[in-house]
């Protein structure tokens, strides 16, 4: 079974919450995963944000990209926003294979190899194709 580390810090003052998640997002780590995004979306701040650091997170199946999405529809539902970073190679990829990159990504600073993800050329797959 594969572990997941997930950290939720909202700070009052202000209308942003981090959920640090560390392992893989995947079919068996989604219950723990799903449980801390309802809280985070729960958090009752309108036009908050929440931003999802993924740089501990070397695997995301299916299932990891569907918690996302459900997040950023919550969160869009009640007036917030999702943005997500720290993507590695891997979940970058799955995000520009299913064209959910810049749905996920609007709003977080471009990342440069060897700090986050190695994101390819705008209109360019994860080949460089």
């Amino acid at each position: 079974m594969n572990d997941v580390t997930v950290v939720t810090c909202h700070n009052p003052r202000h209308t942003r919450t981090v959920i640090t998640v560390t392992g893989d997002m995947d079919v068996q780590t989604y219950p723990e995963l799903e449980k801390a995004s309802q809280a985070a979306a729960a958090i009752p701040l309108p036009g908050r944000t929440v931003q999802m650091d993924l740089s501990g997170v070397s695997f995301m199946d299916s299932s990891g990209l569907k918690l996302l999405l459900l997040l950023r529809r919550r969160l869009e539902a009640a007036g917030g926003h999702l943005t997500v970073t720290g993507l590695q190679h891997q979940p970058a990829a799955l995000l520009l294979l299913t064209e959910t990159h810049a749905l996920l990504t609007a709003g977080a600073p471009r990342e440069t190899p060897g700090h986050g993800s190695a994101l390819p050329a705008p209109g360019r797959g994860p080949g460089g194709r």
